[in-house]
């Protein structure tokens, strides 16, 4: 008996059959914390100062993020703003006051992402003190029709749900009832970080009728608005790019690719299968990110956005099938649950992945970090966090 079992563990360790803390790949034990893993859509980060977490993209050397150019994204929102003030009538100035006066809502205020795009409009208004903090704000101006008006931020406000929810539109809809009722006509404007507090915001009882918003996140509820006349514009950060993108990285990683392979492969060339996402995506080497960029959607060109089209260069590989455990921080996000989820779906089974997704609150990392567990069942790991500086919470765990 002793030599069948002495047998059976030596056959075991040349083989690679299972431990319990890896996978057999190729005869190999892949341990669980050199497996690939892609921090998505929320970038590890320092809430305060807003600098990269790089002990996190550091994890191992198959550890990657893919988001989009949050920067630039807040820049595209503010242009696309002063852009359809500069052509706007006089009567946007509800009360005559040559002042245009505007309400923020602003997503989370520990997030880079909301930073990014409460500067961007705050900028382009010329309100921005250099802290985006919802207190912090100046007298701005802006030119139109020819005329330069002052412009005031009235007040802006992070959305946090009575759950302790961020990005809340429920909140936004309490929100912008207050703001309606306090103000009045000293609204002209409204801003929003994302889609689904603005889609909040105009459920409010006594929205002020044709007073222009601004959201972002090119959500199918807010095309929809758009082309309704209901909403004036959003900003697209690509959620197809995204999705493909995230899924592309883990395949080549998957693949044994290695180098620049792991972020051109798939996206700026074709890889082994012909495949090649169409947007345009820039690798930033610094900070080991793969970003997509943003785009203005307005009424002039919001049916290129309505929901249903995917990339069409994306299409069925022969790769090995492989398991990715993903995390979802928050099942009820809009952008994340209406957007992004079916684009993962949609594109992960034409790229020979098989997805097991777990979904938090929102609120507390336990509700992610709980389900974020047998290891030893999948192949890769794709994490978005419900704090962007909870990285280490999940990379402790593959650790053992």
């Amino acid at each position: 008996m002793k030599r069948i079992v002495s047998s059976l563990l030596v056959f075991a360790v040349l083989t690679g059959l299972s431990f319990a803390n890896g996978t057999q790949e190729a005869g190999n034990v892949i341990l669980n914390k050199d497996k690939p893993l892609i921090f998505f859509n929320r970038q590890p980060s320092d809430p305060t100062t807003g600098s990269i977490d790089m002990e996190a993209m550091n994890w191992n050397e198959r550890t990657y993020y893919v988001g989009f150019d949050a920067a630039g994204g807040g820049d595209v929102q503010g242009k696309m703003i002063t852009d359809y003030l500069a052509t706007a009538p006089a009567s946007i100035d509800r009360n005559g006051d040559g002042v245009i006066g505007y309400v923020l809502c602003i997503g989370d205020v520990g997030h880079n992402d909301s930073k990014a795009r409460t500067e961007g409009a705050r900028k382009a208004l010329g309100t921005w003190t250099g802290s985006s903090d919802p207190a912090s704000h100046k007298q701005g101006s802006v030119v139109i029709g020819g005329k330069t008006y002052k412009v005031v931020e009235l007040e802006g406000k992070a959305m946090t749900g009575t759950d302790g929810s961020t990005w809340n539109a429920n909140a936004a809809t309490e929100a912008m009832g207050g703001w309606a009722t306090k103000f009045d006509k000293q609204i002209d404007l409204v801003i929003s970080n994302n889609d689904g507090m603005a889609m909040g915001c105009l459920q409010a009882s006594n929205y002020p009728t044709g007073v222009p918003i601004f959201g972002y996140d090119a959500n199918a509820d807010a095309i929809e608005a758009i082309g309704a006349g209901k909403m004036t514009g959003t900003v697209s950060q690509n959620v197809d790019a995204q999705a493909a993108g995230t899924l592309q990285v883990l395949r080549n990683l998957l693949d044994g690719l290695t180098g620049s392979d792991v972020y051109t492969k798939g996206i700026s060339t074709p890889d082994a299968y012909g495949n090649q996402i169409s947007a345009s995506m820039d690798y930033i080497a610094d900070t080991k990110a793969l970003l997509a960029a943003n785009t203005a959607v307005t009424a002039d060109n919001w049916t290129a956005y309505q929901a249903g089209n995917r990339d069409s260069g994306i299409k069925q590989s022969t790769a090995a099938k492989k398991r990715v455990l993903l995390t979802i921080y928050n099942s009820a996000d809009n952008f994340l649950s209406s957007s992004y989820l079916p684009a993962l779906q949609y594109y992960a089974p034409l790229l020979n992945i098989n997805l097991t997704i777990v979904q938090g609150d929102g609120q507390n990392e336990a509700s992610t970090l709980d389900k974020f567990t047998n290891f030893n069942n999948f192949d890769a790991f794709a994490i978005n966090m419900v704090k962007t500086n909870s990285a280490r919470d999940y990379t402790d765990k593959l650790a053992y």
